[in-house]
């Protein structure tokens, strides 16, 4: 039967695992070797776990299928927690492997002791030890489960020695879940929200991640009602495009006149959403449709509820829901939209080709024009948040991952090195802040050993732009935010990957279209502006007061790149009497 290692590799591979992300060593290897040992399933070796968390996470939200990293015991599963907690927040199907210090040794204050299976239990659904190796396959087994029934981080704390012992029991061929049933809303639920929808003479849609699958039915409820589309940042992938409705996005990354539109509602109907910033909700006048019960109502007050599935519901909803026939609210709203983009959309066009540091909008909007019709976008936390909610145009082919429910930064590569392992043949572009990229910077060398496609794009501008905003908005002078230059195209040369600097905008096209089409890892260096989105110099008290709310309106809506074309063609498909 072998060991408790080896059979722990078999369950996994049961489950359709291919891969490990980690760092070998002493508690670890027993697991290592009987990966080495064992078809189908490869070992990565990251520099750092909390990068190994970040691959798995994004490998999951890829595939929709369970991945893995590890940790050795002490410092090596200790450095997963970051990478753990944005897996969770985010439904990504992981499963973490803590290893742990010799079972006889557990509260000795050993060398590398800690207590992971205490440790790891605010950033996951299910955290256990096996402390014996009559538990296995079973606790695997259910850690697995949970990981992919729950869409969120199973941890498996394994004391090395118990690894190394002889498997107790066979472990036999199991099924895992491999597709969930949807959540049909009970049916008075359904009677409600018709009479809610009938009875409001301005409705206005919101949508999150929940809407994915969904798209067609949103559109119909759209026209159906009149209503405008908005989303959250996470919504954005799997609404925007192909939406004659869009009004565009809500918090504190928002453009268009998605805030006024939810505010100027008689009825808000929340779809698939967790939008946290509930200063941006009207707090009134609210229903929400969600397959998680836990999350109805958290946000703010509702006047309804609805527990299902959002496709499940409007497809339910539809028929009882009449056709309205006044379009001034939403039309009124589209015309608002353009409005808000036109006054702006120069932000970044203005002026481009003699403006140094070049405009991080700018490039933002090439690397959109450019990419794949499907790739894969990694963002790092900060400003690259909102030129990714800005710049990047969604059809319902590409995807974009970021740490956007745990805001943790240094996400991108990480993120990017999973997703293109996934699938060597997608492109994969990272578009990471020099903070980020510095931050887990080892990663490049991960990207070079597996001679991953990866396009590091890396927006340079010598500061923590997002943190330095922050800082103005409390009113303060922006204070340990700025860094010494570095050329990261040099780092990247240096270790053998494909590298360019770039200090003009004349050089950003040919640029990236060269790092595109280069068949092995490149980083392009971007020398941008870190002043693009800072406020002036001076700001009375009352204005700094209402910039955290007014950044998300007015501020922060800099040009939204092929947005402002989409909104325009929208605004003439208005009738016209």
């Amino acid at each position: 039967m072998g060991t408790v290692a080896e059979q722990f590799i078999e369950v996994l591979r049961q489950a359709g695992v291919e891969r490990v992300y980690g760092v070998v060593g002493d508690s670890l290897n027993p697991v290592v070797d009987a990966i080495r040992k064992t078809a189908g399933i490869e070992w990565v070796h990251v520099r750092n776990e909390e990068a190994g968390a970040f691959a798995a996470a994004a490998e999951a939200q890829v595939t929709g299928r369970l991945a893995v990293c590890a940790g050795s015991c002490g410092p090596g599963n200790t450095h997963l927690v970051q990478g753990l907690y944005d897996a969770h927040r985010s439904g990504a199907p992981v499963l973490a492997l803590a290893s742990h210090i010799a079972g006889a040794q557990i509260g000795t204050g050993f060398f590398q002791e800690t207590h992971p299976d205490r440790q790891f239990v605010d950033c996951s659904g299910y955290c256990e030890m096996i402390g014996s190796a009559e538990q296995m396959p079973r606790v695997l087994r259910i850690a697995v489960q949970h990981a992919i029934g729950h869409s969120g981080v199973a941890v498996v704390v394994l004391p090395g020695d118990v690894a190394d012992m002889p498997a107790a029991h066979g472990t036999g061929a199991h099924g895992f879940l491999t597709r969930q049933g949807t959540v049909q809303p009970p049916s008075d639920q359904v009677a409600e929200l018709a009479t809610a929808l009938n009875s409001a003479e301005k409705v206005m849609l919101f949508c999150g991640a929940g809407v994915r699958r969904a798209h067609e039915e949103v559109m119909s409820l759209a026209a159906r009602t009149l209503a405008p589309v908005g989303h959250a940042l996470r919504g954005k992938e799997w609404i925007q495009y192909d939406n004659p409705y869009d009004v565009g996005m809500s918090g504190l990354l928002g453009y268009g006149a998605c805030y006024d539109a939810m505010h100027e509602a008689d009825l808000v109907v929340l779809l698939g959403t967790d939008f946290p910033y509930d200063d941006f909700l009207p707090g009134k006048r609210t229903v929400q449709i969600d397959h998680d019960p836990a999350q109805l109502g958290r946000r703010t007050p509702l006047e309804l509820a609805v527990h299902g599935d959002v496709s499940e519901t409007l497809l339910a909803v539809l028929p009882q829901v009449a056709q309205k026939t006044d379009r001034r609210y939403l039309d009124k709203m589209l015309s608002k939209h353009v409005k808000t983009l036109d006054n702006v959309v120069n932000a970044y066009t203005r002026d481009i080709e003699h403006h140094t540091p070049i405009h991080p909008e700018y490039v933002a909007s090439v690397v959109d024009e450019l990419a794949a019709a499907d790739a894969v976008f990694t963002v790092d936390t900060g400003m690259c948040n909102v030129w990714a909610a800005r710049y990047l145009t969604p059809n319902g082919r590409r995807r974009v991952i970021g740490s956007f429910k745990h805001g943790s930064m240094a996400n991108a590569l990480p993120h990017a090195i999973g997703a293109q392992l996934a699938d060597r043949g997608r492109q994969v572009v990272s578009l990471s802040g020099d903070g980020g990229l510095g931050m887990l910077m080892g990663e490049l060398l991960t990207a070079r050993m597996y001679d991953l496609p990866v396009k590091i794009v890396v927006f340079n501008n010598s500061s923590l732009g997002m943190v330095r905003l922050e800082m103005l908005v409390d009113g303060l002078p922006d204070f340990g935010t700025d860094v010494a230059p570095v050329d990261y195209a040099a780092i990247a040369a240096a270790i053998g990957l494909g590298s360019v600097r770039v200090e003009k905008p004349a050089q950003v096209r040919e640029a990236l279209a060269t790092a595109f089409a280069a068949p092995g890892p490149y980083l392009v260096d971007v020398v941008t502006d870190p002043d693009v989105l800072s406020m002036p110099p001076r700001i009375t008290a009352k204005q700094v007061k209402g910039f955290a709310l007014g950044a998300g309106k007015v501020v922060l809506t800099g040009g939204v790149g092929r947005m402002i074309d989409m909104a325009r063609a929208n605004l003439r498909n208005i009738p016209r009497p």
